[in-house]
């Protein structure tokens, strides 16, 4: 990252403290009740008063037990008047690994004391410091800048839910949006790609294996033969078809409460549950991947039979999880991200991801939204830290974002 003076007063001790601070909160998806009260309290502290700091309803729509809605912060503009609102957004969750973690200062990265253990939530801890910073600044510098709305989703290391759900009318009518959430702060994601979630419920009937295997209907034999079907058609994995690229996987193979198919080795399984995802930048080849596969267990189950004929049986469903997206180079939003990290003396990288943002339910929304960095580095894995640089970089990028004319 090259040297540039700090473009914009920043008290980065105080900025690094409340990352410490969030990264210390046990509250991982679905569970972000703590870290929103912290969150809340934090932007208090910093001068937001509380009648700007609401909860949406958003978790009485979500399908998972949410214990609280995303955190809406409504700034109002202190510029030129008739300025547009703008939407500055992270999400507030981590994920499972992260339960527990102690964040530590070492040198220029904060790390976990329990490496190799948990992972430190930097993903999205980071997002939610630089937000909170942002507040913080432009209340003690008494900067001019227009309305901004701030938003911190939960669920998104679930399945995006926070931002799927929201209401958009909550935003304020923000004309464009900056989501905070990666490494580089330079980086300006543009694009991500698009996604589906399915699962299969194989129903077989059981029979003593080793006395009268004829009798039974082999729920795990479809799931081989549809996977079989599946894999020697190029479904699976890194799928290329006709210049079109995507990917799928299958995930969990148990019970739907996640036990084990099959309790003996001498009983023919007769349920199994499987869970799995179709991925593209293509919103109609991600249906077709989850459609090949739907093909597949449908084909596996008609020829799994007993010994009169009975034959398996399945139910395939699947739902959207999120919508691929690519703005435009020439987009708004895309300049205003160029022109701002230029200004902390960064040079802009454009580029996509294969990974979903909450970005994407925001570009369904209506709001054209970039994303940036904030620092994350090692994310979901035990050796996760956080580049304090590129930290301090978002810092200064948000309060350029917000300033900018």
């Amino acid at each position: 990252m090259p040297a540039a003076a700090p473009a914009f007063a920043l008290d980065t001790a105080a900025a690094v403290e409340r990352l410490l601070r969030f990264l210390s909160v046990n509250a991982i998806t679905g569970h972000e009740g703590p870290i929103g009260k912290e969150l809340a309290a934090a932007l208090q502290e910093v001068g937001v008063p509380a009648k700007a700091i609401t909860f949406d309803d958003a978790h009485t729509r979500i399908p998972e037990p949410t214990p609280i809605g995303n955190l809406i912060v409504k700034l109002p503009g202190t510029g030129k008047k008739g300025a547009k609102p703008i939407l500055f957004m992270t999400h507030m969750d981590t994920v499972p690994l992260c339960a527990g973690a102690k964040p530590k200062i070492a040198g220029k990265r904060i790390v976990n004391e329990l490496e190799g253990t948990t992972a430190l939530g930097g993903d999205n801890r980071t997002g939610c410091a630089v937000l909170v910073t942002l507040a913080a600044e432009l209340i003690k510098q008494n900067l001019p800048h227009p309305p901004i709305t701030m938003l911190f989703t939960v669920r998104e290391e679930s399945g995006l839910f926070g931002a799927k759900h929201l209401n958009p009318a909550d935003l304020g009518g923000s004309a464009v949006g900056f989501n905070f959430d990666g490494r580089s702060a330079a980086d300006v994601i543009v694009g991500a790609i698009g996604a589906d979630r399915w699962f299969v419920d194989i129903r077989g009937k059981a029979a003593h294996a080793g006395v009268a295997p004829e009798k039974g209907i082999s729920a795990t034999m479809v799931l081989a033969l549809a996977m079989a079907e599946v894999y020697e058609g190029g479904w699976f994995g890194k799928v290329t078809k006709d210049g079109r690229e995507g990917t799928s996987n299958v995930g969990l193979v148990g019970t739907a409460d996640g036990k084990s198919a099959g309790d003996a080795t001498n009983v023919v399984t007769d349920f199994v549950h499987v869970k799995g995802e179709s991925r593209s930048h293509d919103a109609k080849f991600v249906r077709e991947i989850t459609a090949a596969y739907k093909t597949a267990f449908t084909n596996a189950a008609a020829k799994v039979k007993d010994h009169e004929g009975r034959a398996a049986k399945v139910k395939f469903t699947s739902r959207l999880d999120y919508v691929p997206f690519r703005l435009k180079s020439d987009a708004p939003v895309v300049k205003l991200a160029e022109v701002a990290i230029q200004k902390i003396g960064r040079t802009p990288n454009l580029r996509t991801t294969n990974g979903g943002l909450d970005a994407n339910w925001m570009v369904k929304h209506g709001i054209p939204t970039v994303t940036f960095g904030a620092g994350q580095n090692e994310i979901h894995t035990v050796k996760e830290f956080v580049d304090l640089r590129e930290f301090e970089s978002a810092c200064q990028l948000a309060l350029a974002l917000a300033t900018a004319e």
